[in-house]
């Protein structure tokens, strides 16, 4: 049995607070974007993981792995061998880890009739990382907290263009962070949004790209050459490296392809 795990792309991204645990409140939009992984799953007799066309190491903090022991504390699973199957950029803020580690869950579950809602597929993957519980539902959501208080959105991207170019920079959550100062939002995102795509440049904004921009000039030229090319919005997603632009229509953008990896991923 097998699963395709999408990417996500962050419309908006504010850093509200710091909190007393050492994680970070904050609101953004997660939304989903047709770029793969592939998670599948076999009957083994002994655990395992195969990740191919990427040099992961196989180790007890992979997300997959961590996903089937999560599980198997509290049901009787039998031993399996994961495949994963590395598309999705690492380091670029897409969400791949965590869309792999929400898949592993879904499988898990339906393979073996766990008999889980949603919301307790939820409850498992928040225990995974902050990103993991989105790609349970897998749609539009506003998030809050530290990124697992999930509302669905009203937001439909399939008439336009998605481009996602990523540099060759692999930027750790942790060192997003480092470059971030909390701040109270000026907009609410659930409202901007909803402006014509055209305005959401002017209101709209990834609170780690600061320090990042800073740090990486790179990104910045990335976000600047998509502007130039005519990109209704453009925007790093996450904390990075990764930056995304939207397009009423868009040429190949062959010039582009000297600063990283284009990807050509269509809105879900």
């Amino acid at each position: 049995m097998l699963k395709f795990a999408n990417a996500k792309i962050n419309i908006g991204l504010h850093v509200t607070e710091r909190r007393a645990d050492g994680f970070h409140n904050l609101e953004t939009i997660f939304y989903p974007v047709q770029l793969y992984d592939v998670v599948e799953l076999l009957p083994a007799n002994e655990l395992s993981l195969h990740i191919h066309l990427a040099s992961l190491a196989v180790d007890e903090q992979n997300l997959c792995l961590r996903a089937y022991r999560l599980l198997a504390a509290d049901f009787n699973l039998p031993p399996v061998a994961l495949h994963l199957l590395k598309h999705i950029p690492m380091g670029a803020g897409l969400g791949g880890g965590s869309a792999d580690a929400a898949v592993t869950l879904l499988l898990l579950n339906e393979q073996f009739n766990l008999g889980l809602s949603t919301l307790a597929l939820e409850a498992y993957a928040a225990k995974l990382g902050a990103d993991c519980p989105f790609f349970i539902q897998n749609k539009p959501m506003y998030a809050e907290d530290i990124g697992t208080k999930l509302s669905p959105i009203q937001l439909d991207l399939s008439a336009y263009k998605i481009v996602i170019l990523k540099p060759d920079l692999h930027i750790s959550t942790a060192e997003a962070y480092k470059n971030v100062s909390p701040l109270t939002p000026q907009i609410d995102l659930r409202e901007a949004v909803q402006l014509p795509i055209q305005e959401w440049k002017l209101h709209i904004k990834n609170d780690f790209e600061i320090g990042l921009f800073d740090r990486y000039p790179q990104i910045a030229e990335i976000k600047r050459r998509f502007y130039e090319a005519g990109a209704l919005y453009s925007s790093m997603t996450g904390s990075g490296s990764a930056v995304f632009a939207i397009f009423e229509e868009v040429d190949a953008l062959k010039e582009m392809e000297e600063l990283g990896q284009l990807f050509w991923p269509t809105a879900l």
